[in-house]
């Protein structure tokens, strides 16, 4: 009986451990999950001035876990492929991807560009990565879901 209740101690211990583990990883600032694209802006002087809704089967999905960022998209009207692997760092108002590797269209892509830099606004459900131009201005954002 001793080992039993000692066991059942051992378990609630644990559980109660890997709880507080998990919940720690999923903090404010955190990107850790997957992430599915909603919609996207662009910007002029005036802030968003249009709203792309994603149309016709149009897919794209993120995950980022553990320093790693993969991606995917999928257009019924696009015949190519497109997806990328590589890691990933963020502060609270910025996201830095560095692609690794990728489809045929995104490594052409990655021959000029390897380091994708966006502002960031992140919440615990929602985040959105801002392209910048040179001045610093918002020209383009990606808004996404948390899905997972």
């Amino acid at each position: 009986m001793k080992k039993l209740l000692g066991l059942v101690f051992l378990m609630l211990l644990l559980v109660s451990a890997t709880n507080i583990t998990s919940s720690k990883l999923q903090n404010a600032s955190s990107l850790e999950g997957t992430w599915e694209l909603i919609n996207r802006y662009n910007y002029d002087e005036s802030g968003v001035s249009d709203t792309l809704q994603n149309i016709n089967g149009y897919r794209q999905v993120k995950i980022y876990s553990k320093g790693k960022v993969m991606w995917t998209r999928y257009s019924p009207d696009d015949p190519a492929e497109w997806f990328g692997y590589g890691s990933y760092t963020n502060t609270e108002d910025e996201l830095e991807e560095r692609l690794e590797y990728g489809s045929s269209v995104m490594m052409g892509i990655q021959d000029t560009v390897q380091i994708f830099t966006f502002e960031l606004i992140l919440d615990k459900d929602r985040y959105s990565q801002i392209s910048l131009d040179d001045d610093g201005n918002r020209t383009f954002a990606e808004n996404y879901r948390r899905i997972d």
